[in-house]
């Protein structure tokens, strides 16, 4: 089967899309059970990664990426997912946040601490959940006080992806208190994670994308130069806005990747395993569970790639991407399940693919905002 065909992706994504993956299928795939089950962090595959052009390339030309749009990263994201989740999420995490030091801060952030992670020398992360507090961005604590030169921060920040493992991280900190403004209070920076007041740790191991890994972070009077503000105080809540605006496209990538290994997985099987006499596809309801399968696939990558389409042309993108991003994630967790039923007893087995896809397919409902969240968003921006 080749569900992720070409047709309907923009002929100059197409190039990047075949290096993806070609990628995939050399080093994701064949390592994705291994890493599945140790949980390790996947470097050997993320430096290949990085020599190959596919890590850290949305990065502008200029700072050392090669500029990747935001349909040449749907149609990397959807290649890496569909061979496995956990390591794609590690390839794509490495410069997680950079594009908000690159659309907003200077030249100067951009050469010292951009630069450095598209040529593969130095990862990054974003710092923006809290342990008590999930999608409500204008609720986050964590604290940044100005204090002369510098300022000190104070606070945690959970779930976040390479907070052990980067050399920076773009951190989302409170920088005021006006309720006449409630959008207005929050701010973001560049922290070095060898500051003194910096100290991450993994958080115990996930029933999913075991081979990304996120850690809980905390700061106590830790301490940056002033320089390490991105833009101007109070500005960070509508930066992120936009990140997360990019973002979610890139995660309905994720469900449609995720969505097609799970079809790929109950189309063998079903064609394959003999019950009464004959293969289990030539039974009528066998055959409507794949055709309901294919209707989800493909009316969510229809939405992605339309989603795709409107959001870089700047057309209500807060509602094409929520739209995006709600549809295809739990398509992913739709078909994964009828696929598990579909492979009967044999699904619960550790080394089945589809046991790893469908564990998989349950988290990017809850990440990059919530679905939940984007069922507000939808309805706000849907007028």
């Amino acid at each position: 089967m080749n569900l992720l065909d070409d047709g309907i992706v923009p002929e100059h994504a197409r190039e990047i899309k075949a290096e993806a993956r070609e990628f995939a299928e050399e080093y994701i795939e064949p390592n994705a059970r291994e890493y599945f089950q140790s949980g390790e962090y996947p470097h050997e595959i993320l430096e290949a990664g990085q020599e190959a052009g596919l890590v850290a390339q949305d990065i502008p030309e200029e700072w050392g990426g090669r500029g990747l749009d935001l349909p040449q990263l749907l149609a990397l994201t959807e290649e890496f997912y569909r061979a496995d989740a956990g390591i794609a999420l590690t390839l794509q995490l490495a410069s997680f946040g950079c594009e908000i030091t690159y659309d907003y801060g200077s030249d100067e952030q951009c050469e010292e601490f951009v630069r450095p992670v598209a040529e593969g020398d130095q990862l990054s992360g974003l710092a923006v959940s809290e342990p008590e507090t999930g999608s409500d961005l204008a609720g986050m604590e964590t604290r940044a006080e100005k204090e002369g030169g510098e300022y000190v921060i104070n606070g945690e920040k959970y779930w976040i992806g390479n907070g052990v493992e980067a050399d920076w991280i773009t951190l989302y900190a409170r920088t005021g208190d006006d309720e006449t403004n409630r959008y207005g209070n929050h701010s973001m920076f560049i922290v070095p994670t060898d500051a003194d007041g910096y100290e991450a740790e993994h958080i115990p191991e996930k029933m999913a994308m075991r081979a990304s890994k996120q850690a809980h972070i905390t700061f106590e009077n830790c301490r940056i130069p002033e320089e390490n503000l991105i833009g101007t105080e109070g500005a960070g809540f509508w930066m992120l806005a936009e990140f997360f605006n990019h973002g979610r496209v890139v995660v309905s990538g994720h469900g449609l990747g995720l969505a097609a290994a799970a079809i790929e997985e109950a189309w063998a099987f079903t064609h394959d395993r003999e019950e009464f006499g004959r293969t289990i596809n030539e039974f009528q309801a066998v055959q409507h569970a794949l055709a309901d399968m294919l209707i989800d696939f493909e009316r969510a990558r229809a939405l992605s790639w339309r989603a795709c389409e409107n959001v870089a042309r700047g057309d209500r993108p807060g509602y094409w991407a929520a739209l995006a991003k709600t549809n295809a994630t739990e398509a992913a967790v739709d078909v994964s399940d009828r696929s598990m039923q579909l492979h009967g007893g044999r699904s619960i087995l550790d080394r089945r693919r589809i046991a790893r896809v469908y564990r998989d397919a349950r988290i990017p409902v809850i990440y990059e905002g919530a679905n939940e969240i984007q069922r507000n968003l939808i309805y706000r921006q849907g007028s």
